[in-house]
């Protein structure tokens, strides 16, 4: 927490009007019995009406001094609490944004959801509340007191054992709550991981009619947050009634008290009228320090697990860029390269090692979690090789600027992954600076120029987010023409034609070959998609198990024959 504190430095004034407002409200609120005791002993007991009067109308000023004081210090509090919370959300969001693709895999996209929403939103509350009444409330309970002991030291005797008796609750409460509504929070993750991942995938649990089930496990994950919450609130909902008991006896024994020192003529009714108000006063202050005790406890263990997001080392950015590559130098080469995934027990690359020269055009092939995908995601540098070494025109990917790499490849990953927006503004990520020609040459060469001529506002027409208007085969379309656009000298198709036909494919990948002076990797499972690429690269359970010509491989490569019979009858 005292970390993120670096984030309201920018608001140091705010910070301390509204406080500063707050105190001047409540000195106006502890001057209110010393009132209503002059009104008893001076008005009331002289029948002096016109004093009555005069009184009555300061009373009135002092309220309205203090509500004006009070909406002050409340815009101020906002005002800080917001902006705070504003840049805190900026910062975090820039840090997720700056993390590895290892580190987003461990935190999970529910977490990171969490932190962004609810944890900032519970802090921000923590924080208006605390600027509000964190000094207020103290200052009322200890102001109070010492105008008591100016009224009567005796009485006053009784103040000193109930503020500290309801010290002890109040923070013995906080103290419990703080881990407890970690606990809390980390069951809402679970909860929100739950509901994404059910809200994504609504159409694969109803096509299994797993909803009963779905809601089942939804169900239980609930029911253990319920009752983290419960078993939390029952205990926090001890403070108020503990406080009240305290003060409430303490207001006994003062009224009887005061009573019997009213008898003896040692001070006056008014006098008496003022320590219960004082006391009142204590009572209402101590059940919003109570209120604002148990939110800042939440505000804190949210604030906490933010940090934890922050505090994630981010590593620091290379910034090599190669110099002029001559025509003997592989654009990507791999040498001896290993990959394992961070919390993963095998390695998912073991020894690969291949080079592939500029202008060709590279095909990858093999089964499921051969490691296809781990291939193409270690060239712009997505995850780190845990041994060997990745090469783009001679330059090792750990050692290039990660902005002057990516520039360099277009990617098309698996998931076909389009933005709320037009077609023209999703195109546009591949190259901001394209013109409408570069961006109908992109879509004819991705064979997407058909549907969006059919249209009404062509590039111009709005795209659902995730691209929900759209069909399968039209949003691979689409991404393949947002990194074709971007003119890139390494094009990347991670199994990104799989929802298209076998003549669409066709017309795709002759498309692409024609385009002079491209680097291309096409990661497919279908042989017919990568049999006339310069070489191929056949994997097997994170090892190379063949590289060469379709041919080549035909004829001398067991695994490459077992995938292509699979799909082509093998001629007698």
């Amino acid at each position: 927490m005292k970390k993120l504190l670096v984030y309201i430095k920018d608001y140091k004034k705010e910070s301390i009007l509204g406080p500063l407002f707050k105190m001047l409200e409540a000195t106006l609120d502890l001057l209110v019995p010393l009132v209503m005791a002059a009104i008893i002993d001076k008005g009331i007991a002289a029948n002096d009406t016109p004093y009555i009067l005069r009184m009555g109308l300061l009373l009135v000023f002092l309220g309205f001094v203090g509500l004006v004081f009070s909406i002050t210090a409340q815009y101020f509090a906002a005002k800080a609490s917001v902006g705070f919370c504003t840049k805190i959300r900026h910062a975090l969001f820039a840090h997720i944004q700056s993390l590895s693709f290892s580190e987003m895999d461990k935190l999970g996209t529910s977490t990171m959801i969490t932190r962004m929403t609810s944890d900032i939103n519970q802090v921000q509350s923590g924080v208006n509340l605390a600027l509000r009444l964190f000094l207020r409330s103290p200052f009322v309970v200890f102001g109070a007191m010492i105008v008591a002991f100016t009224i009567d030291v005796k009485a006053a005797v009784i103040f000193t054992i109930v503020i500290p008796l309801l010290s002890i609750v109040v923070f013995g409460i906080m103290l419990w709550s703080i881990p407890q509504y970690k606990r809390v929070q980390a069951a809402l993750d679970k909860v929100l991981g739950i509901t994404r991942e059910n809200l994504t995938g609504v159409r694969v649990i109803r096509a299994f009619n797993k909803e009963e089930s779905e809601v089942g496990r939804f169900k239980l994950s609930n029911e253990d947050l319920t009752r983290l919450q419960q078993f939390v609130g029952r205990v926090s909902a001890l403070m108020n009634p503990v406080t009240y008991i305290i003060v409430n006896i303490g207001t006994v024994i003062l009224i009887y008290s005061g009573a019997l020192r009213v008898d003896g003529g040692a001070i006056s009714q008014g006098d008496v009228v003022a320590l219960v108000n004082l006391m009142s006063q204590i009572l209402v202050e101590l059940v919003k320090l109570a209120n604002l005790i148990i939110t800042v406890t939440k505000a804190v263990a949210c604030a906490n697990r933010i940090q934890n997001v922050l505090d994630i080392p981010v590593a620091e950015k290379p910034t090599g860029v190669p110099g002029a590559a001559d025509d003997s130098t592989p654009i990507v080469e791999f040498r001896h390269v290993n990959l394992t995934y961070a919390g993963a027990g095998d390695e998912s690359l073991t020894d690969s090692d291949f080079k592939v020269m500029k202008g060709q055009t590279v095909g990858i092939i093999g089964g499921t979690g051969s490691g296809k995908s781990s291939v193409v995601n270690m060239i712009p540098g997505f995850y780190p090789a845990t041994a060997g070494q990745v090469l783009v025109d001679g330059m090792d990917v750990a050692e290039y600027d990660p902005e002057a790499l990516r520039s360099r490849i277009g990617m098309v990953l698996q998931k076909a992954v389009l933005f709320k927006g037009t077609i023209r503004e999703n195109l546009a990520w591949g190259n901001p600076d394209a013109s409408d020609e570069d961006m109908y040459r992109a879509l004819d060469i991705a064979q997407a120029r058909e549907f969006v001529d059919k249209k009404d506002k062509g590039l111009d027409s709005e795209i659902a987010q995730g691209g929900k208007n759209l069909s399968g085969g039209q949003k691979q379309r689409l991404t393949i023409a947002r990194a074709i656009v971007r003119k890139p000298d390494i094009l990347i198709l991670d199994d990104s034609a799989s929802a298209l036909d076998f003549a669409t494919d066709a017309k795709l990948r002759k498309a692409i070959r024609e385009i002079d002076d491209m680097t291309v990797f096409i990661v497919s499972q279908r042989a017919s998609s990568i049999q006339y690429a310069d070489q191929i690269i056949v994997l097997d359970d994170g090892q190379i198990a063949g590289i060469g010509t379709h041919d080549e491989l035909l004829a001398g490569c067991d695994v490459y024959q077992e995938i292509y019979y699979s799909q082509f009858p093998k001629e007698v």
